[in-house]
């Protein structure tokens, strides 16, 4: 397994991982996509990280998003972690989230948040935020739609540096 910076080819193979998941909407899909455009338009901006995870040859196994958030002081928001059905339960995530910490932390980071929602179909995701260290810090009640919360996510980075 490699993990490297998002390629052009590699922008329909997002599209199609994204899509195969069943979890996220169409509006959803296209935020992503227009994510990687702009992070493959404008590689020379730290707007927006996309990493590949690749194994053999060329097969997407799973990719990140992650950039600074503005207007912060060392902080990160992991916008998009999604790994392939078929590389389920076999630490893809993981390896993804852990290059974005150790990425993250070189930057000097402090804290890295990530939103998600309060639906069934992302109860996966929540319990893998808090297996690898994100905490609950704030819901915010009918956020995306009714019944439908959104949950922010954080990470205290403990190698931050002083100030």
């Amino acid at each position: 397994m490699v993990i490297r910076p998002v390629v052009l080819s590699d922008k329909d193979k997002i599209r199609r991982l994204i899509e195969q998941r069943g979890t996220f909407n169409k509006k959803e899909i296209q935020v992503a996509v227009d994510v990687v455009d702009e992070a493959l338009r404008h590689p020379e901006r730290a707007d927006y990280h996309v990493m590949c995870a690749i194994d053999g040859p060329d097969l997407l196994a799973g990719y990140i998003c992650f950039g600074p958030i503005p207007m912060t002081d060392d902080c990160y928001d992991l916008y998009w972690i999604v790994a392939d059905k078929n590389f389920s339960r076999k630490g893809i995530g993981r390896e993804l989230l852990e290059y974005m910490e150790g990425f993250v932390v070189r930057k000097k980071a402090r804290r890295i948040y990530l939103d998600t929602s309060s639906g069934a179909a992302y109860k996966a995701a929540r319990s893998f935020y808090e297996k690898h260290g994100y905490r609950l810090v704030c819901v915010l009640e009918d956020f995306y739609r009714e019944s439908d919360h959104k949950m922010i996510y954080m990470k205290e980075l403990s190698c931050s540096h002083q100030r």
